[in-house]
């Protein structure tokens, strides 16, 4: 297939970066075939001549992005109005059976509980989640799970981004060739672009995407260095757990200290502003807590995802319940997701 052949700087580092709409995926990074592009401090940097192939604009879910196309690509339909929070199959409510996913869960613990089932029958032969940075507290990092214990290890959310695109390079290297890919919905939407670009090297070993909902993200020097620590005072090494239920609880062994949103907004990225998505519409399945305790809302969209969430039940891994219309965590994700897509389009 025939594409413009347009250096970096002419494509995504005049209309995406310098314009401030980078998420900072890092997918530019990942497909260079070149290596001019590095990761530094959220955005990608040119570090040597760009060699104009055009990979990276074709390649960036940030440039010449088309919703409806890549919906029929996935789904073999465009989204309905009626959709609010895309196109699905199922949804239900899910927690992780096995006590040890518990203690390390954000809220039900079943996307861990879907990795590990999928690494234990062999579905998967590695995981691409967000893991935990070994310098710096609640930092997190790429990481490419290829065992139980990086599973476990890696559970939880850290509401500070990480690039997970990246840790595609490592899966490559070590010639994975059955992925489960966990992300933010900006993240599912880099994968779907690669995939409508045709990059074959980085889709081929992902056998399913597992989308996180996500009303945005913050910066680490904001949160967790000017506010959590030079604010409040808060060491981020005594730090064991954080969630958003209405407010950013912040868990240390002293106990939970809650913050109003409306304090931390100003350290959101501005990438994230750019986002109409909540509920990683493009994924086979989403997972999200959506204010529930102990549980997690799961939006199942594909019939790959079906497939392997039914398996991962019928094997024990998983708890579920059907939502009731009337819940509260139904209504929070109509809500979420129609404050979302108010957004302006990327």
């Amino acid at each position: 297939m025939a594409f413009n052949k347009i250096s970096f700087e002419e494509s995504l580092g005049k209309n995406v970066v310098a314009a401030e709409r980078c998420i900072g995926c890092g997918t530019c990074i990942l497909v260079c075939p070149y290596n001019c592009l590095e990761y530094r401090e959220g955005i990608p940097v040119i570090v040597k001549e760009c060699k104009v192939c055009g990979i990276c604009a074709r390649a960036c879910p940030q440039n010449e992005w088309s919703q409806s196309e890549v919906e029929k690509a996935v789904f073999n339909r465009e989204k309905q109005p009626s959709e609010e929070f895309g196109v699905y199959r199922k949804l239900v409510i899910a927690r992780a059976k096995d006590e040890a996913v518990q203690k390390v869960a954000q809220d039900g613990g079943a996307v861990t509980a879907l990795l590990t089932f999928g690494l234990k029958s062999g579905i998967f032969d590695g995981a691409i989640a967000s893991g935990k940075s070994r310098d710096k507290p609640l930092y997190p990092a790429p990481m490419l799970a290829t065992s139980l214990s990086e599973i476990l290890e890696g559970a939880g959310t850290r509401y500070t981004y990480s690039p997970n695109i990246l840790a595609l390079a490592e899966a490559v290297k070590q010639k994975k060739h059955s992925l489960a890919f966990v992300g933010t919905p900006c993240q599912i939407r880099a994968v779907r672009k690669l995939q409508m670009a045709g990059l074959k090297r980085y889709t081929a070993p992902i056998k399913l995407s597992i989308g996180l909902m996500c009303s945005e993200s913050f910066t680490y020097e904001g949160l967790i260095e000017g506010y959590i620590r030079g604010k409040l005072g808060i060491n981020p090494e005594e730090i064991s757990k954080m969630n958003i239920k209405g407010k950013m609880l912040v868990t240390t062994k002293s106990g939970v200290k809650a913050i109003p949103l409306a304090e931390v907004k100003p350290y959101v990225r501005k990438g994230c502003g750019y986002c109409q998505d909540f509920s990683s519409e493009l994924a086979d399945i989403s997972a999200g807590g959506l204010g529930l305790d102990g549980w997690t809302f799961i939006i199942i969209r594909t019939e790959t995802g079906e497939k392997i969430f039914e398996s991962a039940e019928k094997a024990g891994f998983l708890e579920t319940r059907s939502p009731d219309e009337k819940e509260p965590a139904m209504n929070l994700l109509l809500k979420l997701s129609s404050k979302k897509r108010k957004a302006p389009a990327a």
